[in-house]
This record gives structure tokens, sequence and C-alpha cells, in this order.
């Protein structure tokens, strides 16, 4: 089940909370959302419940060991398992058809490449039990003595299946208690509104032009190497809004849904087109997976040591072939990893020193040239867009299909700047100033959400596949 569905919107999510909120029994209230979480999780794949499940199992008992052993090695061996199974879990059902594909190219077998499906959610559930269990051995968390507690954590359908990463110390105490308020109900279906009006209204139409310029991967990219060279970069800013606004919805809906029910999830992306740094990018793009790896790997020691750069590299590699198993992934990830190492050898005085439009031209370049690498699969296509950037594929700077697409679609692609902007924040943040400002800011807002809510209803019911680009990660 996805979000950006009819069916969740108007059948889903009102009978859970009539189901939630129609008792004040907190051990209730947490079964209704186990129950409710388990069929969300179920309803496209029902067979991968067992993972899950299993999953938090084995972390509610690894936590319960480190409680009862927190100096000895049966903690260390708790954790160590920790890491074999999910990561196990994560290798199995996600890099092994890669790792087979590349070992037959090196090699020269011929072994059968196995084609696993991937359980929606794995890449984001695994990781939130690791950063428990470690946690726990940090004595960051007191582990979790009720299993259904945990399974909740686990399991909570808001984040469960494309994120955002919710730690556990992040909703630890409103595990044990929490509770509701009108303002968490205003501020929750505010953000889902707003997040699904990201998804249906922008992000999908964004994804209907981009497909007209670039082509995708099941019809092999086929119209990247006629491109002209400003379509290619006009594509390649078009897939960063995109992602952007389709990744950016689905964390507010997530954090919305959170809401309602009593839990406080942190942020998962900040305006981060307005930064002025690589490194401040991914301090604002998908915080949840950058602050994971910052915590949990970046200072792993590397051959007995703690290495500056080694960490950064290591940190970078698994970034990106944590976003899939593909060779364009990880090329992404060492591409990032790059420039982040170069900012960080200037220094940050003399970045900040950086004239302010040098600044957003470097990181716009950067950031855009990333996504059209996150974009093309496909190796060779992905030398065709790098010709295509710089005129090498024998086509025209401007070309008229290019033009017409622009022209077509020029009203979505100034509506898709000014919202990745904070713009409305500042206009409110200034509007509460005032008191009678605020009050016409906030009846202009409850229009807008029913217009939105309206609008994305009016084209969800004629458009019945609507994932989210995360849950394939």
């Amino acid at each position: 089940m996805v979000f950006a569905d009819l069916l969740f919107l108007y059948f889903f999510l009102p009978v859970c909370l009539i189901c939630y909120f129609i008792t004040r029994n907190a051990t209730i209230r947490n079964l209704v959302l186990i129950v409710f979480s388990l069929v969300f999780y179920a309803w496209g794949e029902p067979v991968w419940v067992s993972i899950l499940c299993v999953s938090a199992l084995v972390d509610y008992i690894n936590g319960r060991i480190i409680e009862k052993h927190p100096e000895g090695v049966q903690a260390r061996l708790a954790v160590a398992w920790s890491l074999v199974f999910n990561l196990g879990l994560l290798f199995g059902f996600k890099y092994t058809g890669f790792f087979v594909e590349n070992l037959n190219a090196v090699t020269g077998l011929k072994l059968d490449v196995p084609q696993i499906r991937l359980p929606i959610g794995i890449s984001f559930y695994t990781f939130q039990t690791i950063s428990y269990t470690i946690d726990c051995y940090w004595g960051k968390v007191k582990p979790q003595r009720n299993f259904m507690k945990f399974l909740m954590y686990v399991s909570l359908f808001p984040q469960l299946v494309a994120g955002p990463i919710v730690r556990y110390s992040v909703i630890a105490e409103e595990i044990e208690s929490r509770k509701t308020t009108i303002k968490d109900f205003s501020e929750g279906f505010s953000r889902i509104i707003l997040g699904l009006g990201k998804k249906v209204l922008i992000a999908n139409s964004l994804s209907s032009v981009v497909t007209s310029l670039f082509g995708d991967a099941k019809s092999g990219y086929e119209s990247i190497g006629s491109l002209s060279v400003l379509g290619t970069w006009y594509g390649a800013v078009l897939v960063g809004l995109w992602y952007y606004f389709d990744f950016s919805g689905y964390s507010d809906i997530a954090i919305g849904l959170g809401r309602i029910f009593g839990f406080h999830f942190d942020e998962n992306f900040k305006y981060p087109f307005i930064c002025k740094t690589i490194s401040e990018f991914w301090q604002r793009w998908h915080i949840s997976l950058s602050s994971f790896f910052r915590d949990y790997v970046l200072y792993i020691p590397i051959f007995g040591k703690r290495r500056k750069y080694g960490g950064l590299f290591l940190v970078w590699f698994l970034t990106g072939l944590w976003h899939g198993a593909s060779w364009n992934f990880i090329f992404w990830g060492l591409y990032y990893g790059l420039f982040i190492m170069m900012e960080m050898m200037i220094g940050k005085k003399r970045m900040k020193k950086m004239p302010a439009p040098l600044a957003h031209f470097y990181t716009k370049i950067v950031i855009f040239l990333g996504f059209g690498i996150f974009y093309f699969e496909s190796l060779p296509q992905l030398v065709k867009f790098f010709k295509g950037l710089i005129g090498l594929n024998g086509n025209a700077l401007v070309d008229s299909y290019t033009a017409n697409i622009f022209m077509g679609n020029i009203f979505l692609f100034i509506a898709a700047i000014f919202f990745s902007l904070p713009v409305i924040p500042k206009l409110r943040e200034k509007a509460f100033e005032k008191p009678g400002s605020a009050y016409v800011f906030q009846s202009a807002g409850v229009v807008c959400n029913a217009l939105i809510l309206l609008a994305s209803s009016l084209l969800l019911s004629g458009n019945t596949n609507n994932p989210f680009l995360y849950f394939r990660f």
C-alpha cells in the first residue's frame, strides 16, 4: 500500500484513526498500530511480513542480552550478530544478483544470476534495528523490555517502507507515553496534505517531463543520445527537482502521520537547494541516512586506525551502494565523496568566503550532475548523458523539441523552483509577527490545503499507480 492512493487516504487511514482514538488504553493503541502497520506492509507482499517480524525479534533479543551483560563478551557478540544478521539479509536480497553478475564478468564464469525480489523497506528497517542495538551497546538508550512495543517501533507504518530512518532514541519516550494535541492534529494533517501535493501535483508531473526527455529504464533511455546540449542540462535539473519533491513529499506525509499518532520524527529535508557547499547539501538532504553513516560508519578504524579520508570514502561508497545494486550508484556516492573531501581540504572558513553567486553556481552544477549519474543505471547511457552535456553527441546547442517541452511546462518548472525554496516559511514567519496577518495567513492555509487535497484526489482517481521513488531502495 502507498500513501498516494485513494484507498489509503479515504479508507485505511480513517479506519486506523477511529480504531486508535476510540480508546485511551495505551496497550490497545499500540496493538492497533502494530496490526494496521503489518496490514499496510503486507498489502502487496504478505510473505515479507515474516522477515520484518524476525528482524525485530532478533534485535529485541540482542538488546536484552546487552542489558543483562553490558560489559561482557555477550554484549559484543550481540552487536556482531545484529550486524551479521541484518547486513546479511540486506546483501542476500539486494546485492546477490549484482555480485554474481560482476563475478561472472571478472572470472568468465557463467553462474546463473538469481532474480530475487527486494522486500519493500528492508533498507530502512534493517538500519533502524542496527542503530538500536549499537545505541544500546553504547549506552545511549535503554533496551526495550516489551517486544510488542519494539515491534511497533520497527513496523510503524508512517515510516516503514521508505523512511525516514527513525532512530529509537528519537521516539523512545513516546513509545512509552504519548498524547496527541489539537496542534498535533492540525499540523499533522497539513503536513500530510503538503506531502501529497508535492508527490501528486509536482513530482508525478515532473517525472512525465523527464521521461519525455531522457526516456526511462524500461525503454533503455532511448532519447538521451539525440537531445541537444540545453535539453540534457534541462533534463538533469528536472531529475533533481523530481527526486526532491517525490522523496521530501513522502517524508512530509510520514512526519505528518507520526504527529497525528503522537510521534515527533526528525526532519529529513531542509530545503537542500539553498546550500552553498556540498557538505551543507548533505546536511539538508535525506538527513536520516547521511547522519546514520556519519554516526555509525565514519569513525570506524580502518586497518586499526581512524583515517579521516579513508572513513569519508567508505561512508560515500556505502551511501551509493545502499541506494542500489548498480555501478552508477557507487560512482554517484564516490562522486559526492570526492567533492566533500575537496571542501574539507579547502576548509570551512575559505569555503564561506566564496561569493554567494559563485557558491550557488558551483553547488547546483555538482548537484544536478549528480542526479544525472543517479538516474542512468545503464553505464553506456550514462556516458551519452555526459557527452550530451558538452555537445559530444554531435547534437545542437538547442532544438525545437526541447524548446517545445520547456515552453509547454514552463509553469510547472517555475512552481517547482519556487516551492523548492523556503519562500512560504519566510512569509509565514513574518505574518505571525503580526496577529492580524497571522489570522489571514492561517485562513489562506486552510483554503490551500483543501484545494491541494481536492486536486490531488481528482488526479489520483484517474491513476492507480503512484509508487514513491524510494520504495525501490
